[in-house]
């Protein structure tokens, strides 16, 4: 009988019952999936929501980056059991099954540690200060904090490393970076397994998707993950879906893209995000003492709670500075934003079309020629505009290219996905671009504007919502 003292089960509205190996009934020495589970830095992310912002506007929406990297690392689980056997018949040295299940498990499970307050808008808004991010963060808070657990883990709730295996840590670190050259000297069987990292669909990814859109209440059922992971495999171009399977894969990028435009880029929660970037970026010296590598400590204590619970004192600060901070945070705990949304044009951006050299390609030259375009008594109205951006397709760049492909049954040959007009119509990517101001009285004027610099004029292929 199967021994259930080394295992235990969390169970999760997406998922279901999700198994890790518990401390009782392991071997001595042997860590447990548990104790990196119980761990403080993973606790934390108890403390950071999944939605940034997007919790303030839909109210079933609280869950957390620690719920996230739970389901994350199941599916790792999930996917290994499809595609193991033939990541092992494409690259013969690759390592074990319970070595790769329980590699790609704990980088599931701890691809998220270095996330801050409001995940990437701190990313944006403080670390890029110390030319870091999360991943880059969270790969150092791995080595120092968990590399040792890591080398002692020697089994998943399914199977066990070979007894002259030990798990490397740097091999988790390289799984949770999204690369930034091609190049790489790192083996082919870990290189295929950093695609289900930074690919078009992902053990983070497919996850976060049925997720955000069962607890925001968008879809109880997003995609087909089934069929998307029936039809995947490894060939030795990496990681290729069956032309059977192609219908799903396209579903999800299109759910994916909808779940940015209708709820991560919701134009009440990028007002609101204009409005913690003030608050914010005013604030930030009285939050952290400085680079989080050096104050490791300090960053494990902060999160949203320990950020809220902090500013919310500050209206009773005997210093007049921030006093004035803490009445303006108290203006955003209720919802009382300064900027309102003028109007929205939403571009979309093909193969072959340059992003750069459009006037939205950053908020400065956009803001710049918004201005250019008004009436002269308009010109120095009080305005912010915002040019949120999604990726549908992330295998186009550079540095991830080379990641997915397709496997054609009629001629048996894996060929780009680019090949098939069913993803070749999908746009690589696309911007929303909003124009705010504190109050409405100019806001057909700014969507003249609007007009202008997007469609020469041509509204009826404009939005404005």
């Amino acid at each position: 009988m199967k021994d259930f003292r080394s295992e235990s089960l969390s169970h999760d509205p997406i998922h279901g019952y999700i198994p890790f190996t518990s401390r009782a009934g392991l071997d001595e020495g042997e860590a447990a999936e548990q104790q990196i589970i119980d761990h403080p830095w993973l606790q934390r992310l108890r403390q950071i929501h999944q939605l940034q912002t997007a919790w303030w506007v839909f109210p079933t929406a609280e869950h957390t980056r620690f719920q996230h990297v739970l389901g994350s690392m199941h599916l790792a689980s999930r996917v290994m059991g499809v595609l193991y056997d033939s990541l092992r018949e494409t690259c013969p040295d690759t390592p074990s099954r319970g070595y790769v299940e329980s590699l790609m498990r704990l980088a599931a499970l701890l691809h998220d540690i270095g996330h801050g307050p409001f995940g990437h808008f701190f990313d944006q808004n403080f670390l890029a200060d110390y030319g870091l991010n999360h991943e880059i963060l969270g790969s150092e808070i791995i080595r120092r904090e968990f590399a040792d657990l890591i080398r002692h883990v020697r089994r998943s709730p399914n199977f066990r490393l070979e007894p002259d295996e030990t798990l490397d840590p740097e091999q988790v670190t390289f799984l949770i970076s999204r690369p930034k050259t091609a190049a790489t000297d790192a083996p082919h069987w870990l290189r295929f397994l950093r695609s289900l990292f930074s690919g078009l669909y992902t053990v983070d990814n497919m996850d976060f998707v049925l997720r955000d859109a069962y607890m925001s209440g968008y879809s109880i059922k997003a995609f087909d993950l089934d069929r998307l992971l029936h039809y995947s495999a490894f060939t030795p171009k990496g990681l290729t879906i069956h032309e059977r399977g192609l219908s799903a894969l396209v579903r999800f990028i299109s759910v994916r893209a909808e779940l940015f435009r209708a709820i991560y880029f919701h134009r009440t929660v990028r007002a609101i995000d204009l409005e913690l970037q003030d608050v914010f970026l005013d604030s930030k010296r009285y939050l952290f003492p400085g680079n989080p590598l050096e104050h490791l400590d300090e960053y494990q204590r902060l999160t949203e709670w320990s950020l809220l619970m902090e500013v919310a004192r500050w209206t009773e600060s005997p210093e007049p500075a921030r006093r004035a901070l803490g009445e303006r945070w108290q203006q955003l705990f209720v919802r009382r934003l300064r900027w309102k949304m003028a109007c929205e044009r939403t571009l979309f951006f093909a193969p072959g079309e340059s992003e750069l050299s459009s006037v939205f390609s950053n908020a400065a030259s956009f803001e710049a020629a918004v201005r250019a375009m008004l009436p002269a008594a308009l010109k120095d109205i009080p305005l912010r505009v915002d040019t949120a951006r999604h990726v549908h397709r992330p295998g186009t760049q550079a540095a991830t290219a080379g990641q997915n492909f397709l496997f054609d049954p009629s001629t048996g040959k894996i060929r780009s996905l680019d090949d098939r007009e069913l993803f070749r119509r999908i746009a690589i990517s696309y911007r929303i671009c909003r124009i705010y101001t504190t109050d409405n009285r100019y806001n057909a004027e700014l969507a003249a504007a609007m007009d202008r610099l997007t469609y020469a004029g041509n509204a009826d292929d404009t939005t404005n919502m």
